[in-house]
């Protein structure tokens, strides 16, 4: 069933997703192998109802977690990130040339290949496992790719909507803005015209949306000059949307530019980030361009969904239909645990 597709990375609110994207898997610069990154959160941790008795070489962790939500909810698919964040990117960020371009093709048809390979094996049919890519949403960036080609093995593309403004720029902006008063500036709308202009569907396209703020200090506020970033939930200038806004702050939703920010004017303090008003007009944005849906990061910056503000929920009472595609829960040469626990 065509639908639209809600694509989470983590405190994970399933019934409301299609996918989650389990981020990082590293990849071996030698040999090409995919290997987990973080064995003992991955595999090993055990979590409130495992045992320490079990016999055999079962996996736990959070793929085991992840595992029976997808028993829970046949409809969440779980797609393995690989690079990204401080790996080799399919988080490419960013091809810079014509040969790594055309590398990248390279690249991900030899995995649609494998893929293929991979389900006829099992019987499936050829399409059973999906290949996505984070697609970056600069103009640079984007004119570089083989963006055709690559359409022609990838399953959807999730658009890096967000990161438009920071820390590297002279004045105070938008991170994620639905649009731009200057023509060439980033915004969401431009990113999804130019992926629509090199010819992918419009349900190929899934727009990305921050779960997180970024800062701006001692500025007057958006397009003002400022100076530094101050602290953050994780990184200095970063704040976990759950945090927003701050104590002594005022939110502000700027509807033309499908923005929104908080600030204090004791401190001088501007934040950009999403707020439920605007990640609304952002899904009506994609239903009306007959989009693919809504991707997130990361889950575990949002509220809860007792708190009212939470942002996932939000959207997904908007976007309708999700769409419907069977998961799958057999994996003959996985764990112990895996291979018995499918019925």
């Amino acid at each position: 069933m065509q639908g639209k597709k809600h694509v989470g990375y983590f405190k994970i609110p399933q019934q409301h997703l299609t996918h989650i994207n389990y981020a990082f898997a590293n990849v071996n610069k030698d040999s090409g192998e995919v290997h987990l990154s973080d064995k003992w959160a991955d595999v090993e941790i055990h979590y409130e109802g495992d045992s320490w008795n079990d016999q055999g070489n079962n996996m736990y962790g959070c793929l085991k977690a992840i595992y029976l939500m997808k028993k829970q909810n046949r409809n969440l698919k779980i797609l393995m990130s690989i690079g990204g964040w401080s790996f080799s990117p399919i988080d490419y960020e960013y091809p810079k040339s014509a040969s790594d371009a055309q590398g990248y093709v390279d690249l991900l048809r030899e995995l649609r290949n494998a893929l293929v390979n991979l389900a006829r094996s099992k019987g499936r049919p050829d399409g059973q496992y999906q290949l996505t890519v984070a697609a970056p949403c600069g103009a640079e960036q984007v004119g570089i790719l083989k963006i055709q080609e690559m359409d022609q093995v990838l399953d959807f593309w999730n658009l890096m909507a967000y990161d438009f403004a920071g820390s590297w720029d002279k004045v105070a902006g938008h991170q994620a803005a639905l649009y731009n008063d200057d023509p060439n500036g980033n915004s969401v709308d431009r990113a999804v015209k130019m992926y629509l202009g090199a010819g992918v569907q419009p349900y190929k396209l899934v727009v990305g949306m921050p779960i997180y703020g970024r800062a701006f200090c001692n500025t007057d506020g958006p397009g003002r000059p400022y100076k530094g970033v101050g602290k953050g939930s994780w990184e200095d200038g970063m704040w976990d949307y759950k945090a927003l806004p701050q104590p002594g702050a005022q939110e502000f939703n700027d509807h033309r530019l499908g923005a929104s920010w908080s600030y204090d004017p004791q401190k001088r303090t501007m934040i950009s980030y999403d707020t439920q008003p605007i990640v609304t007009q952002k899904a009506h944005y994609i239903n009306q361009l007959g989009l693919g849906g809504v991707m997130w990061w990361e889950l575990d910056a949002d509220k809860t969904e007792e708190s009212g503000g939470n942002l996932v929920r939000t959207v997904r009472e908007q976007l309708g239909q999700l769409e419907w595609r069977e998961n799958e829960l057999n994996y003959p040469h996985s764990r112990e645990y895996l291979r018995g626990a499918a019925a």
